[in-house]
């Protein structure tokens, strides 16, 4: 079995959030695994391209910090897991993920979520996990919603 030093968990604020940080620190706990979650924010969407992305990225870290408290907590507690981060970054979701975070952490695996988009959107904007298993240079997972409810949500309490 492959053993991951460093995890990659890609985080969307989406259904499928909460399934991608259970999943990276369970795995994590059972390697022994630094963990890096990322969170861009898209401003490719946006008319705020270089207007007070600072802020905006502090405010984002502080309120996914707050929706994460509880798994962040107990990782740090976790003698099994050396560290966790977490980053926002704001630009072109493609870019920031591969060519920032996964470039200069350097991961044995990356954790993503799946949206489900409908074809019509899939064939415009593409999806972050397809780029993602086609363009990372490591294993990648992607976490479906429903993978939330193989986890004991007790461990978290």
């Amino acid at each position: 079995m492959a053993r991951y030093n460093k995890i990659f968990a890609a985080l969307d604020g989406g259904e499928t959030q909460e399934a991608v940080v259970r999943r990276a620190l369970s795995i994590a706990h059972d390697n022994n695994s630094q963990v890096l979650f990322g969170y861009v924010i898209d401003v490719t969407r946006f008319a705020t391209a270089g207007v007070g992305e600072e802020d905006m990225e502090e405010t984002n870290k502080r309120l996914l910090h707050e929706k994460l408290e509880r798994y962040l907590i107990r990782s740090e507690k976790d003698e099994c897991i050396p560290s966790v981060e977490l980053r926002v970054k704001s630009g072109s979701v493609d870019e920031v993920l591969l060519h920032e975070f996964i470039k200069s952490f350097e991961p044995d695996l990356v954790i993503c979520g799946v949206r489900g988009l409908s074809d019509f959107k899939y064939a415009l904007v593409g999806s972050v996990s397809t780029n993602l298993v086609r363009h990372a240079n490591c294993d990648v997972l992607v976490v479906r919603p429903e993978a939330i409810e193989d986890v004991d949500l007790s461990e978290y309490e």
